[in-house]
């Protein structure tokens, strides 16, 4: 089965299917990671702050798969803002990952208060320039943190990785994020299991046959969106890389679309502001 592919606002093809290490053990990590690559996903999302990049690289190595073909994205933790914070952070990571260049770096939130997401951001841009990451972009960042990255550097990101899924659908933001040529990147695509339940996705489930996250996911796939769900499951794997084989209906979409809450299973990126020790 073949993943299609994102064309980012640099001319790089992102998978727009991957596999995400967000609460994994780290002891569990590698093993997650080589079973994921052999059930076909290329394309792997871990984070300084998930505290196992270390392991994300040893899977890979251990799957067999040549790491030119993984496509491998980090971010830089909360504690690690500014210039010369971050460049030290980024070095470390590409040791971690045991990778001389990494696909994707994403500061991983904007901190608005706490942080210093324009210093981090140049930062981003000059391991850009030297070919040491192949993209940069960012990761909860709202309209407003995105105009003053406008104003005041000088690369678009190529992606914004957000909180997405039915009950939080973030109309707004995905498309200041497309007129702005900038991907949106889904983190917790199903709402951590809380939209599986809901009446109106089993009941489009069942017309197709699939199960209730096969068809969010392919909720996500349709609406443009880049996804990487989680599962340390090899069946729950495989059960979500199998979404390419069928397409919802106009009707199916908008049913879908039409469940949101504005809820969300995280922080919200205005107010938050935690820094890690």
């Amino acid at each position: 089965m073949t993943v299609p592919h994102v064309h980012l606002n640099n001319g790089v093809e992102i998978p727009q299917l991957g596999f995400g290490v967000f609460q994994i053990d780290p002891a569990d990590t590698a093993a997650a990671v080589s079973q994921a690559i052999g059930v076909g996903y290329r394309h792997i999302d871990t984070a300084e702050m998930y505290g196992n990049e270390k392991e994300v690289g040893e899977g890979i190595r251990a799957s067999g798969v040549d790491v030119a073909d993984i496509w491998i994205t980090s971010k830089i933790n909360n504690n690690r803002h500014g210039y010369d914070s971050t460049l030290a952070a980024f070095d470390q990571t590409l040791t971690d990952l045991g990778v001389e260049q990494i696909d994707l770096i994403l500061i991983h939130w904007p901190l608005p208060e706490a942080g210093d997401f324009v210093g981090t951001w140049k930062a981003l841009e000059k391991v850009y320039a030297e070919g040491r990451a192949r993209s940069i972009g960012v990761s909860n960042f709202q309209s407003n943190h995105l105009n003053r990255l406008a104003d005041e550097c000088t690369v678009v990101p190529a992606v914004n990785q957000i909180e997405v899924h039915p009950y939080l659908t973030q109309d707004a933001l995905r498309a200041f994020n497309a007129e702005h040529g900038i991907a949106t990147e889904a983190w917790s695509p199903i709402a951590q299991g809380g939209v599986l339940n809901d009446p109106v996705i089993k009941g489009i489930a069942a017309e197709h046959g699939k199960s209730t996250a096969q068809v969010v996911l392919r909720w996500h796939v349709q609406l443009d969106n880049i996804i990487f769900p989680k599962s340390s499951s090899a069946e729950r794997m495989r059960e979500n890389f199998e979404i390419f084989d069928f397409e919802l209906s106009p009707a199916d979409m908008g049913f879908i679309s039409a469940l949101n809450r504005d809820e969300r299973t995280g922080p919200d990126p205005d107010v938050f502001n935690y820094v890690p020790a």
